[in-house]
């Protein structure tokens, strides 16, 4: 008969959740005709790379299409995938800052409108607060805003993305010491850019 510890360790083994399923394995088995796990990669990277673009160009609209586009050429790349040179989102990110790239040079000289930042806000925070961490994220992102184009990529990459300076120099194409340059260069920037809006943005010194 099975004793408690057993019986413990049984039911351990029904509950434990299965391990979840790689980006790259996900990619593969759309590549092998499995349609339905687009939607479970599209929900899983589709925010990130909208959020890194919306960082990046400022304006929801251009993201929103950078997103769609830089996800329709992951599709397209899927059937000419080799598995284990690359993670499919540091791919991503690589397509995705490209786009951003294309879009910022076409748009030479323009204005940008600074929409909403795409993180929702937390459900359980008060009216304030909500109010607050809203202000924060358009302090940030009017900040960012402020920076040359390669900082701002690299800011972006490392301190909001957290990726590390070796992925980031492979997106980037650039170097790790320049990378680490460029997040250096810009945090300060930042730093300073909202500097005095401390007491406003609800900033203090413990």
């Amino acid at each position: 008969m099975m004793g408690l510890r057993g019986t413990a360790s049984a039911a351990a083994a029904v509950m434990e959740p299965e391990p979840e399923v790689s980006d790259e394995a996900l990619l593969v088995l759309f590549a092998n005709g499995d349609p339905t796990v687009a939607a479970e990669l599209t929900q899983r990277l589709g925010p990130r790379v909208l959020g890194m673009a919306m960082r990046v160009l400022g304006n929801r609209a251009e993201a929103e299409d950078v997103t769609q586009e830089a996800m329709i050429r992951l599709w397209k790349v899927a059937p000419d995938w080799r598995q284990g040179e690359a993670r499919v989102s540091t791919w991503l990110y690589r397509v995705t800052m490209n786009l951003c790239i294309d879009i910022k040079r076409r748009a030479r000289g323009g204005t940008l409108d600074l929409d909403a930042v795409p993180e929702p806000p937390d459900p359980a925070a008060s009216a304030a607060e909500t109010l607050q961490n809203q202000a924060r994220a358009d302090a940030l992102q009017d900040a960012l805003m402020t920076l040359p184009e390669r900082q701002r990529q690299a800011v972006v990459l490392r301190h909001i993305e957290e990726l590390t300076n070796p992925e980031i120099a492979g997106i980037m194409e650039i170097g790790v010491e320049a990378v680490e340059s460029l997040t250096a260069r810009g945090k300060r920037a930042l730093a300073k850019a909202l500097a005095g809006r401390r007491d406003e943005l609800g900033y203090h010194d413990d």
